[in-house]
């Protein structure tokens, strides 16, 4: 039997406070209580409160599931509690990401979890899979690996190398922001594939998405949508990205798409 041993909640602390880039006086002066306090608290000779530790997780903008483990590393019962995505009392849920996904249409939009495996999208997106491998599609489809692996969509993607530098900044970013070892090594796997990147400074407004599709090279920009209020992990870590097009004709041409194509949504994945 493996018993699970965690960091001291002290440690734990200092590492999200390192990870934030903040002196002990600066979380100190954030959270409203002594430098001295705090140090206490990091080195393990005093003991948080809940209440403490929960103003602390909150200055230090740390994930709900995250929280929950600095809850348990002192002692203190989880706070935010995780229900499978087809439980009855997260039927809102359902139904505003349904919402949101029919609402984009003719564009293609899908939902994500934290590791950026594939929940749902909306009917729209099936024409962009066309010629991907069977493997990268067995769920759970990882949208990252799908889109820069060059057995998924990155052949088509005619600016390969700077979304290739989009997709690895953002990816390392949201490893570094969440700790999460399974985004650091997503990340480490999609930094090995080819394709190159270009880090110069885009023009225009936003790094597009350029990919061959419909027999012609589509300019898409990217947007998320995410549950600003969400108390419970699964809906906290659920994002909705949706590709929207950045010229009149991409949009031209993802209108007469979906027109001609009755693709259903992929089935939801549950995430509980």
């Amino acid at each position: 039997m493996t018993t699970l041993t965690r960091p001291p909640v002290g440690e734990l602390l200092r590492c999200w406070r390192q990870r934030r880039r903040l002196s002990q006086l600066d979380l100190a002066n954030d959270a409203e209580v002594s430098a001295r306090h705090l140090s206490f608290l990091e080195t393990g000779r005093a003991r948080p409160s809940r209440d403490m530790l929960m103003r602390l997780a909150e200055r230090l903008e740390v994930p709900l599931r995250e929280r929950n483990e600095l809850l348990l590393a002192a002692g203190f019962a989880p706070a935010y509690g995780r229900r499978a995505l087809d439980a009855p009392d997260m039927a809102a849920v359902t139904r505003a990401l349904d919402l949101v996904l029919t609402a984009y249409e003719p564009y293609p939009a899908l939902v994500v979890d934290r590791s950026w495996d594939l929940v749902t999208a909306n009917g729209s997106l099936a024409p962009f899979l066309d010629g991907v491998a069977p493997h990268l599609l067995e769920p759970p489809a990882n949208v990252l690996r799908l889109s820069l692996h060059p057995d998924g969509l990155a052949p088509r993607i005619a600016n390969l190398p700077q979304w290739r530098a989009h997709v690895l900044h953002r990816l390392g970013r949201e490893a570094h922001l969440t700790g999460d070892p399974g985004l650091a090594a997503l990340h480490r796997e999609l930094t090995a594939l080819p394709g190159g990147t270009d880090r110069s400074t885009p023009d225009g407004i936003a790094v597009p998405l350029r990919v061959h599709a419909a027999g012609e090279v589509l300019s898409l920009l990217s947007t998320v949508t995410t549950f600003g209020t969400a108390v419970d992990l699964t809906a906290a870590e659920l994002s909705v990205e949706a590709f929207l097009p950045a010229d009149e004709r991409t949009a031209e041409v993802l209108r007469a798409v979906r027109s001609t194509v009755s693709e259903p949504a992929p089935a939801r994945r549950g995430t509980g």
